[in-house]
């Protein structure tokens, strides 16, 4: 079984901001449950999406955009018609630290659809969901700037025997 990891770390104006998001597939791949743990992000609901690109070339902004491989509207993770890494919103404490777990359905872990080795990027705003009325809420949801971002790749489930 494939278990990932992403560790987000803050752009330089959101540079307090640190945590992982943790993807635990069921045995039958049939479902996997994200864990976000996610420290020094301003209080308030964020939306948190997986993109295009594992590529922090250029920072955050070198993932590109939504990962959409089925040509779909951004949606909630609760809807049918959505991007495979539209997770929803994230909620952020007063004291800025983010503790959510959500399950979806649409994630792969193998073939050209795989989240491995894409980015995943924490947003500034509350994501729309899909439901702000404009093109802007169809694509990414109104989210607003991209305020922390990390690669997802595979996570070594433990050391064989022998090897270090």
């Amino acid at each position: 079984m494939v278990n990932a990891v992403a560790i987000l770390k803050g752009v330089a104006s959101a540079s307090a901001i640190t945590g992982s998001v943790w993807f635990t597939p069921s045995k039958n791949y049939k479902e996997t449950t994200i864990y976000v743990n996610v420290t020094g992000v301003p209080s308030g609901q964020h939306g948190l999406h997986i993109h295009e690109f594992g590529d922090l070339s250029n920072g955050c902004e070198s993932l590109g955009g939504h990962f959409n491989p089925f040509k779909m509207n951004h949606g909630s993770p609760e809807d049918h018609i959505k991007h495979v890494g539209d997770f929803g919103n994230v909620i952020a404490n007063n004291n800025g630290y983010i503790h959510f777990k959500v399950g979806v359905d649409t994630l792969e872990f193998d073939g050209p659809n795989t989240i491995l080795g894409r980015g995943i990027i924490l947003h500034a705003d509350q994501d729309d969901l899909g439901r702000g009325g404009n093109e802007e809420s169809r694509l990414v949801g109104n989210s607003g700037a991209r305020i922390a971002c990390g690669i997802i790749g595979s996570k070594c489930l433990s050391v064989p025997d022998g090897r270090s």
